[in-house]
């Protein structure tokens, strides 16, 4: 073949040599842009859930949901607490905290009085919800509680329905899946 001796010739054997942009490439990258996307969200919202079990395994972190309104305004109906486990002497006046009772649902409401117990770790605490007008029936003796750093408004309802097993299968599947099409081997046309 003979180098082109003209500009025509020369433009001319350059158009030939460049494949034009074609809808459907331009489809693929716009895919390959979206599938990216979609991988770098998951990944991040992987990590997070690592980070979240780490701190619930090193920090004694845990979620409180709430169905009853005793703690509005503060604390919503349908609201998700996120508490930290500490001892009782660490505690205080005012701090919102869950206590477990055997038996029964652990109740969080607001320590009212704090007072010695029968050891040195062990506290006497009387609590009231902010929407109640009387304190709880009994004082609880505790030696740890569990306090309330910060609360979600509206998150119980989600964190439900994600454990419903329908919505946990089609969550498996479409993770599935998108692993499957990441890591499809491509066509070597479509790497270029």
């Amino acid at each position: 073949m003979t180098a082109p001796t003209t500009r025509r010739e020369l433009r001319e054997r350059t158009s030939d040599d460049v494949p034009a942009t074609t809808p459907g490439r331009r489809r693929s990258r716009v895919g390959g842009v979206v599938g990216e996307v979609i991988l770098w969200v998951a990944a991040g919202a992987g990590l997070v859930c690592i980070v979240l079990v780490i701190l619930a395994i090193t920090a004694n972190i845990s979620l409180i949901m709430f169905r009853t309104g005793s703690m509005e305004p503060t604390i919503p109906a349908g609201s998700v607490a996120i508490v930290q486990e500490v001892g009782a002497a660490e505690i205080s006046v005012g701090d919102v905290v869950t206590v477990d009772r055997p038996g029964e649902l652990p109740v969080t409401h607001r320590v009212t009085s704090i007072e010695d117990g029968a050891s040195a770790d062990e506290r006497v605490i009387t609590m009231r919800g902010d929407a109640n007008e009387v304190e709880d029936p009994h004082p609880y003796d505790v030696t740890t509680v569990r306090t309330v750093l910060f609360s979600i408004p509206g998150m119980a309802p989600v964190i439900v329905a994600m454990s419903n097993p329908f919505v946990l299968g089609g969550i498996t599947i479409a993770a599935a899946l998108l692993v499957v099409w990441a890591f499809w081997p491509r066509d070597k046309k479509e790497a270029e």
